[in-house]
Protein backbone atom coordinates (compact mmCIF):
# COMPACT_ATOMS: atom_id res chain seq x y z
CA UNK A 1 0.00 0.00 0.00
CA UNK A 2 1.23 3.55 -0.99
CA UNK A 3 1.01 6.10 1.42
CA UNK A 4 3.24 8.78 0.74
CA UNK A 5 2.81 11.12 2.69
CA UNK A 6 2.35 8.83 6.30
CA UNK A 7 4.75 9.28 8.43
CA UNK A 8 5.61 6.10 10.34
CA UNK A 9 6.80 6.47 13.88
CA UNK A 10 8.88 3.28 15.22
CA UNK A 11 7.94 2.80 18.88
CA UNK A 12 5.82 4.55 21.15
CA UNK A 13 7.59 5.38 24.39
CA UNK A 14 8.33 8.68 25.64
CA UNK A 15 10.71 9.41 22.17
CA UNK A 16 7.93 8.32 19.95
CA UNK A 17 4.88 9.95 21.30
CA UNK A 18 6.95 13.59 21.90
CA UNK A 19 7.61 13.16 17.82
CA UNK A 20 3.97 12.59 17.10
CA UNK A 21 3.26 15.16 19.19
CA UNK A 22 5.56 17.54 17.61
CA UNK A 23 4.58 16.30 13.72
CA UNK A 24 1.43 16.77 14.43
CA UNK A 25 1.95 20.24 15.57
CA UNK A 26 4.09 21.42 12.98
CA UNK A 27 0.92 20.25 10.31
CA UNK A 28 1.37 16.93 9.44
CA UNK A 29 -2.06 15.36 9.48
CA UNK A 30 -1.01 11.67 8.43
CA UNK A 31 1.15 10.05 11.12
CA UNK A 32 0.97 6.04 12.22
CA UNK A 33 2.56 5.02 16.01
CA UNK A 34 3.53 1.16 15.43
CA UNK A 35 4.82 0.09 19.06
CA UNK A 36 5.28 -3.73 20.00
CA UNK A 37 3.23 -3.72 23.41
CA UNK A 38 -0.14 -3.47 24.30
CA UNK A 39 -0.09 0.18 25.94
CA UNK A 40 1.76 3.33 24.68
CA UNK A 41 4.56 4.73 27.17
CA UNK A 42 7.50 2.12 26.66
CA UNK A 43 9.83 1.89 30.20
CA UNK A 44 8.13 4.38 31.50
CA UNK A 45 5.57 2.84 32.90
CA UNK A 46 7.53 0.62 34.64
CA UNK A 47 9.29 3.55 36.79
CA UNK A 48 7.24 4.33 39.33
CA UNK A 49 9.80 6.85 40.90
CA UNK A 50 9.38 10.60 40.71
CA UNK A 51 12.21 12.96 39.24
CA UNK A 52 10.65 13.30 35.61
CA UNK A 53 9.35 16.18 34.19
CA UNK A 54 11.29 18.95 35.60
CA UNK A 55 12.97 20.32 32.29
CA UNK A 56 9.93 19.65 30.07
CA UNK A 57 6.86 20.65 32.50
CA UNK A 58 8.45 22.25 35.44
CA UNK A 59 7.34 19.84 38.06
CA UNK A 60 8.67 16.41 39.17
CA UNK A 61 6.43 13.21 37.76
CA UNK A 62 6.86 9.84 37.86
CA UNK A 63 7.43 7.27 34.95
CA UNK A 64 3.55 6.60 34.12
CA UNK A 65 2.69 10.54 34.76
CA UNK A 66 4.89 11.95 32.44
CA UNK A 67 4.60 9.09 29.95
CA UNK A 68 0.82 10.17 30.56
CA UNK A 69 0.69 13.71 29.75
CA UNK A 70 2.15 12.56 25.92
CA UNK A 71 -0.33 9.64 25.51
CA UNK A 72 -3.19 12.72 25.62
CA UNK A 73 -1.92 14.67 23.84
CA UNK A 74 -1.75 11.65 21.65
CA UNK A 75 -5.33 10.96 21.88
CA UNK A 76 -6.73 14.43 21.33
CA UNK A 77 -4.73 15.05 18.59
CA UNK A 78 -6.49 11.24 17.15
CA UNK A 79 -3.42 10.14 16.25
CA UNK A 80 -3.24 6.59 15.12
CA UNK A 81 -1.57 3.66 17.02
CA UNK A 82 -0.92 0.25 16.30
CA UNK A 83 -0.55 -1.86 18.95
CA UNK A 84 0.80 -5.26 19.50
CA UNK A 85 3.20 -4.37 16.50
CA UNK A 86 5.93 -6.19 15.86
CA UNK A 87 8.39 -4.02 12.64
CA UNK A 88 10.03 -6.65 10.98
CA UNK A 89 11.70 -4.27 8.38
CA UNK A 90 12.25 -1.04 7.06
CA UNK A 91 13.99 -0.37 3.67
CA UNK A 92 15.97 2.66 2.05
CA UNK A 93 12.86 3.57 -0.16
CA UNK A 94 11.24 3.69 3.29
CA UNK A 95 8.97 0.55 2.68
CA UNK A 96 7.83 -0.20 6.59
CA UNK A 97 6.85 -3.97 6.65
CA UNK A 98 4.85 -4.82 10.23
CA UNK A 99 2.43 -7.72 11.64
CA UNK A 100 -0.22 -8.17 13.55
CA UNK A 101 -3.30 -10.11 15.00
CA UNK A 102 -5.99 -7.38 13.17
CA UNK A 103 -3.88 -6.55 10.00
CA UNK A 104 -1.79 -9.83 9.44
CA UNK A 105 1.55 -8.82 7.11
CA UNK A 106 1.20 -5.56 5.94
CA UNK A 107 3.46 -3.32 4.21
CA UNK A 108 3.73 0.62 4.07
CA UNK A 109 5.30 2.94 2.05
CA UNK A 110 5.55 6.26 3.99
CA UNK A 111 6.62 9.77 3.29
CA UNK A 112 9.26 9.42 6.16
CA UNK A 113 10.25 7.34 8.78
CA UNK A 114 11.28 8.32 12.36
CA UNK A 115 13.09 5.38 14.64
CA UNK A 116 12.44 5.54 17.82
CA UNK A 117 12.87 1.76 19.28
CA UNK A 118 14.58 3.03 22.21
CA UNK A 119 17.19 0.45 24.09
CA UNK A 120 17.63 -2.62 25.68
CA UNK A 121 20.22 -3.64 28.99
CA UNK A 122 23.32 -5.50 28.56
CA UNK A 123 22.40 -9.53 29.58
CA UNK A 124 24.59 -11.54 31.82
CA UNK A 125 25.53 -13.52 28.83
CA UNK A 126 27.40 -10.61 27.41
CA UNK A 127 29.76 -10.09 31.03
CA UNK A 128 31.24 -13.32 31.07
CA UNK A 129 30.59 -14.36 34.42
CA UNK A 130 31.72 -17.67 35.77
CA UNK A 131 29.60 -20.36 37.40
CA UNK A 132 26.20 -22.34 37.39
CA UNK A 133 22.76 -20.47 35.74
CA UNK A 134 21.10 -20.59 39.02
CA UNK A 135 17.31 -18.98 39.68
CA UNK A 136 17.58 -15.23 40.57
CA UNK A 137 19.62 -13.93 38.47
CA UNK A 138 17.96 -10.70 36.61
CA UNK A 139 18.62 -7.78 34.72
CA UNK A 140 17.66 -4.68 36.52
CA UNK A 141 15.33 -3.65 34.30
CA UNK A 142 13.71 -7.01 34.42
CA UNK A 143 13.51 -6.70 38.16
CA UNK A 144 11.67 -3.47 37.85
CA UNK A 145 9.11 -4.83 35.71
CA UNK A 146 8.67 -7.80 37.46
CA UNK A 147 7.96 -5.84 41.23
CA UNK A 148 6.12 -2.22 39.97
CA UNK A 149 3.73 -4.11 37.05
CA UNK A 150 3.46 -7.49 38.37
CA UNK A 151 3.62 -6.71 42.02
CA UNK A 152 6.21 -9.98 42.47
CA UNK A 153 8.90 -9.62 45.72
CA UNK A 154 12.27 -11.11 43.93
CA UNK A 155 14.55 -11.52 46.42
CA UNK A 156 15.29 -10.82 50.13
CA UNK A 157 18.84 -10.33 49.92
CA UNK A 158 20.99 -9.27 47.11
CA UNK A 159 24.04 -8.12 45.18
CA UNK A 160 23.88 -5.52 42.64
CA UNK A 161 26.59 -5.65 39.61
CA UNK A 162 26.56 -2.15 38.07
CA UNK A 163 25.96 1.31 39.34
CA UNK A 164 23.78 2.44 35.91
CA UNK A 165 20.51 4.64 36.96
CA UNK A 166 17.89 1.33 36.81
CA UNK A 167 20.21 -0.76 39.37
CA UNK A 168 20.59 2.32 41.72
CA UNK A 169 17.12 2.90 41.66
CA UNK A 170 15.97 -0.87 42.16
CA UNK A 171 18.40 -0.93 45.21
CA UNK A 172 16.18 1.71 46.68
CA UNK A 173 13.35 0.38 45.74
CA UNK A 174 13.98 -2.93 47.08
CA UNK A 175 15.24 -1.61 50.09
CA UNK A 176 12.13 -0.41 50.62
CA UNK A 177 9.73 -3.67 49.89
CA UNK A 178 12.21 -4.78 52.65
CA UNK A 179 14.68 -6.42 50.90
CA UNK A 180 19.00 -6.32 52.34
CA UNK A 181 20.83 -4.93 49.81
CA UNK A 182 23.99 -6.06 50.50
CA UNK A 183 26.34 -4.07 48.14
CA UNK A 184 26.56 -2.63 44.85
CA UNK A 185 29.75 -3.55 42.73
CA UNK A 186 31.04 -1.30 39.69
CA UNK A 187 33.81 -2.05 37.23
CA UNK A 188 34.28 0.51 36.51
CA UNK A 189 36.63 3.59 38.66
CA UNK A 190 33.33 6.31 38.75
CA UNK A 191 29.72 5.57 39.00
CA UNK A 192 27.86 4.85 35.79
CA UNK A 193 24.30 6.73 36.99
CA UNK A 194 23.89 10.01 38.22
CA UNK A 195 24.94 11.77 41.33
CA UNK A 196 21.43 12.27 42.73
CA UNK A 197 20.93 8.78 42.18
CA UNK A 198 23.88 7.79 43.59
CA UNK A 199 23.20 9.92 46.54
CA UNK A 200 19.33 9.57 47.03
CA UNK A 201 19.17 5.66 46.27
CA UNK A 202 22.77 4.46 48.18
CA UNK A 203 23.64 6.58 50.30
CA UNK A 204 20.50 7.81 51.98
CA UNK A 205 19.86 3.92 52.61
CA UNK A 206 23.70 3.23 53.97
CA UNK A 207 24.18 1.14 50.86
CA UNK A 208 27.98 0.12 50.27
CA UNK A 209 29.13 0.99 46.72
CA UNK A 210 32.40 -0.40 45.95
CA UNK A 211 34.47 0.61 42.31
CA UNK A 212 36.82 -1.06 40.68
CA UNK A 213 34.72 -4.52 41.98
CA UNK A 214 33.41 -7.00 39.63
CA UNK A 215 31.67 -10.18 40.65
CA UNK A 216 33.88 -13.23 39.84
CA UNK A 217 31.74 -16.11 40.93
CA UNK A 218 28.51 -17.38 41.59
CA UNK A 219 27.40 -19.68 44.05
CA UNK A 220 24.11 -22.40 43.75
CA UNK A 221 22.40 -24.63 41.68
CA UNK A 222 18.57 -24.21 41.88
CA UNK A 223 18.65 -20.71 43.41
CA UNK A 224 21.34 -18.16 44.14
CA UNK A 225 22.92 -18.99 47.37
CA UNK A 226 25.85 -16.19 47.33
CA UNK A 227 28.24 -14.66 45.14
CA UNK A 228 31.98 -13.50 45.30
CA UNK A 229 32.98 -9.95 44.20
CA UNK A 230 36.71 -8.99 43.83
CA UNK A 231 38.43 -5.82 43.28
CA UNK A 232 40.09 -5.51 39.96
CA UNK A 233 43.40 -3.48 38.39
CA UNK A 234 43.61 -1.00 35.98
CA UNK A 235 42.79 -3.62 32.91
CA UNK A 236 39.84 -4.88 35.04
CA UNK A 237 41.08 -7.95 35.81
CA UNK A 238 40.49 -9.16 39.32
CA UNK A 239 43.34 -9.32 41.53
CA UNK A 240 43.98 -12.58 43.57
CA UNK A 241 42.90 -11.97 47.58
CA UNK A 242 40.77 -9.36 47.14
CA UNK A 243 37.65 -11.73 47.02
CA UNK A 244 35.00 -11.22 49.60
CA UNK A 245 31.56 -13.21 49.57
CA UNK A 246 28.38 -12.37 49.93
CA UNK A 247 25.57 -14.80 51.03
CA UNK A 248 22.52 -13.69 48.74
CA UNK A 249 19.71 -15.21 46.83
CA UNK A 250 19.75 -12.84 44.01
CA UNK A 251 21.99 -10.71 42.06
CA UNK A 252 20.94 -7.97 39.66
CA UNK A 253 22.57 -6.74 36.81
CA UNK A 254 23.04 -3.49 35.65
CA UNK A 255 25.84 -3.14 33.41
CA UNK A 256 24.57 -0.57 30.89
CA UNK A 257 21.81 0.03 27.91
CA UNK A 258 22.67 -0.68 24.75
CA UNK A 259 20.38 1.09 21.80
CA UNK A 260 18.00 -1.56 19.92
CA UNK A 261 18.86 -0.77 16.21
CA UNK A 262 18.66 -4.23 14.56
CA UNK A 263 15.80 -2.57 12.14
CA UNK A 264 18.86 0.35 11.70
CA UNK A 265 21.44 -1.60 10.45
CA UNK A 266 19.36 -3.89 8.23
CA UNK A 267 18.22 -0.83 7.03
CA UNK A 268 21.78 0.07 5.70
CA UNK A 269 21.93 3.04 7.94
CA UNK A 270 25.70 4.24 8.98
CA UNK A 271 26.20 3.60 12.35
CA UNK A 272 28.37 5.19 14.94
CA UNK A 273 30.90 2.27 16.32
CA UNK A 274 30.38 4.25 19.94
CA UNK A 275 27.02 5.53 20.27
CA UNK A 276 25.72 2.04 18.84
CA UNK A 277 23.34 4.36 17.01
CA UNK A 278 22.81 5.94 13.83
CA UNK A 279 24.74 8.93 12.81
CA UNK A 280 22.85 11.48 12.25
CA UNK A 281 22.67 15.49 11.06
CA UNK A 282 21.33 18.37 12.84
CA UNK A 283 17.45 17.39 12.26
CA UNK A 284 18.37 14.23 13.20
CA UNK A 285 18.21 12.77 9.59
CA UNK A 286 20.18 9.82 9.44
CA UNK A 287 22.03 9.08 5.94
CA UNK A 288 19.05 7.29 3.83
CA UNK A 289 17.10 10.55 3.45
CA UNK A 290 13.30 10.77 4.95
CA UNK A 291 14.40 8.36 7.52
CA UNK A 292 15.21 10.09 11.30
CA UNK A 293 16.33 8.75 14.64
CA UNK A 294 15.68 10.10 18.34
CA UNK A 295 16.22 9.05 22.15
CA UNK A 296 17.50 5.98 22.96
CA UNK A 297 17.72 3.91 19.86
CA UNK A 298 20.07 7.18 18.82
CA UNK A 299 22.52 7.34 21.97
CA UNK A 300 21.37 6.41 25.64
CA UNK A 301 20.04 9.82 27.07
CA UNK A 302 20.23 9.91 31.37
CA UNK A 303 17.28 12.06 31.39
CA UNK A 304 13.52 11.86 29.81
CA UNK A 305 13.26 15.25 29.29
CA UNK A 306 15.66 15.46 27.00
CA UNK A 307 14.78 12.32 25.09
CA UNK A 308 11.38 13.88 24.64
CA UNK A 309 13.58 17.53 23.35
CA UNK A 310 15.32 15.65 20.89
CA UNK A 311 12.56 13.84 19.42
CA UNK A 312 10.26 16.80 19.20
CA UNK A 313 13.42 17.76 16.82
CA UNK A 314 12.91 14.84 14.76
CA UNK A 315 8.80 15.02 14.24
CA UNK A 316 9.37 18.28 13.06
CA UNK A 317 12.08 17.51 10.91
CA UNK A 318 10.18 14.45 9.44
CA UNK A 319 7.06 17.09 8.86
CA UNK A 320 9.22 19.34 7.27
CA UNK A 321 10.43 16.88 5.11
CA UNK A 322 7.09 15.30 4.14
CA UNK A 323 5.07 18.92 3.66
CA UNK A 324 8.07 20.91 2.45
CA UNK A 325 10.06 18.73 0.27
CA UNK A 326 12.83 19.76 2.51
CA UNK A 327 16.31 18.92 0.34
CA UNK A 328 18.29 16.67 1.60
CA UNK A 329 22.00 17.86 2.26
CA UNK A 330 24.70 15.22 0.60
CA UNK A 331 26.85 13.55 4.09
CA UNK A 332 29.86 14.70 2.16
CA UNK A 333 28.65 18.49 1.87
CA UNK A 334 27.96 19.16 5.77
CA UNK A 335 30.49 19.92 8.56
CA UNK A 336 31.80 16.64 10.72
CA UNK A 337 31.26 17.32 14.21
CA UNK A 338 33.82 15.53 16.34
CA UNK A 339 34.90 15.14 20.02
CA UNK A 340 38.06 15.42 21.56
CA UNK A 341 40.17 15.48 25.05
CA UNK A 342 38.12 13.15 26.52
CA UNK A 343 34.65 13.68 24.44
CA UNK A 344 33.36 10.21 23.62
CA UNK A 345 31.02 11.35 20.58
CA UNK A 346 28.59 13.83 20.18
CA UNK A 347 25.03 14.12 18.62
CA UNK A 348 24.68 15.12 15.63
CA UNK A 349 27.85 14.12 14.12
CA UNK A 350 27.03 16.27 11.10
CA UNK A 351 26.07 19.74 10.41
CA UNK A 352 24.37 21.33 7.72
CA UNK A 353 25.60 25.21 7.60
CA UNK A 354 23.25 26.28 4.74
CA UNK A 355 19.80 24.78 6.44
CA UNK A 356 20.44 24.66 9.87
CA UNK A 357 17.92 26.23 12.82
CA UNK A 358 19.44 29.69 14.85
CA UNK A 359 20.66 27.35 17.39
CA UNK A 360 21.26 23.82 17.22
CA UNK A 361 22.18 21.92 20.84
CA UNK A 362 24.68 18.92 20.20
CA UNK A 363 24.87 16.23 23.43
CA UNK A 364 27.63 14.05 24.33
CA UNK A 365 29.51 11.76 27.24
CA UNK A 366 33.11 11.98 28.67
CA UNK A 367 35.65 9.18 29.00
CA UNK A 368 35.98 9.43 32.64
CA UNK A 369 35.96 11.71 35.70
CA UNK A 370 37.41 14.87 34.88
CA UNK A 371 37.58 18.15 37.15
CA UNK A 372 38.31 21.86 36.42
CA UNK A 373 37.73 21.70 33.10
CA UNK A 374 36.55 23.40 30.04
CA UNK A 375 34.17 22.56 27.26
CA UNK A 376 35.70 24.67 24.10
CA UNK A 377 33.88 25.03 20.95
CA UNK A 378 36.42 25.05 17.67
CA UNK A 379 35.65 26.63 14.17
CA UNK A 380 38.55 24.33 12.62
CA UNK A 381 41.44 26.16 15.05
CA UNK A 382 39.16 29.09 16.54
CA UNK A 383 38.00 28.56 19.71
CA UNK A 384 34.18 30.66 19.60
CA UNK A 385 33.68 29.46 23.28
CA UNK A 386 34.27 27.62 26.53
CA UNK A 387 32.32 26.79 29.87
CA UNK A 388 34.27 25.99 33.14
CA UNK A 389 33.35 22.77 34.82
CA UNK A 390 34.11 21.92 37.96
CA UNK A 391 33.12 18.24 37.69
CA UNK A 392 32.77 15.90 34.57
CA UNK A 393 31.78 12.60 34.69
CA UNK A 394 30.23 9.76 32.08
CA UNK A 395 26.89 8.86 33.85
CA UNK A 396 26.35 12.58 33.60
CA UNK A 397 25.21 13.43 29.73
CA UNK A 398 26.41 17.18 28.57
CA UNK A 399 25.67 19.43 26.68
CA UNK A 400 26.72 22.53 23.85
CA UNK A 401 24.67 25.08 21.62
CA UNK A 402 26.19 25.71 18.38
CA UNK A 403 24.63 29.12 16.70
CA UNK A 404 24.84 29.57 13.22
CA UNK A 405 25.51 33.62 13.20
CA UNK A 406 28.97 32.23 14.56
CA UNK A 407 29.02 29.83 11.78
CA UNK A 408 28.09 32.25 9.31
CA UNK A 409 29.33 35.32 9.65
CA UNK A 410 32.86 34.09 9.24
CA UNK A 411 34.42 31.24 6.62
CA UNK A 412 32.79 27.82 6.58
CA UNK A 413 34.63 26.06 8.98
CA UNK A 414 35.73 23.16 7.88
CA UNK A 415 34.79 20.96 10.95
CA UNK A 416 33.61 21.64 14.57
CA UNK A 417 35.22 20.43 17.73
CA UNK A 418 33.85 19.79 20.84
CA UNK A 419 37.03 20.04 23.08
CA UNK A 420 37.72 19.07 26.85
CA UNK A 421 40.46 21.42 28.10
CA UNK A 422 42.09 22.57 31.03
CA UNK A 423 40.15 25.42 32.84
CA UNK A 424 41.82 28.75 32.36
Amino acid sequence: MSTDKTLVIIGGGPAGLSAAVAARKAGLTDILILERDNGLGGILNQCIHNGFGLHTFKEELTGPEYADRFIQEVLKEQIPCRLNTMVLSVDSNRRVTYMNREEGLKTIEAGAVILAMGCRERARGALNIPGFRPAGIYTAGTAQRLMNIEGKIIGRRVVILGSGDIGLIMARRMTLEGAKVEVVAELMPYSGGLKRNIVQCLNDYDIPLKLSHTVVDIQGKNRVSGVTIAEVDGERRPIPGTEVHYDCDTLLLSCGLLPENELTRALGAQMDPVTGGARVSDVLQTDIPGVFACGNVLHVHDLVDYVSEEAGLAGRSAAAYILKGQPVTETDQMIPLVGEGGVRYTVPQLLDVSGMAETVTVRFRVADVYRDRQISVYYDEHRVSAVKKKVLAPGEMEQVVLKRDSLTAGTRPGRIRIVLEDAE
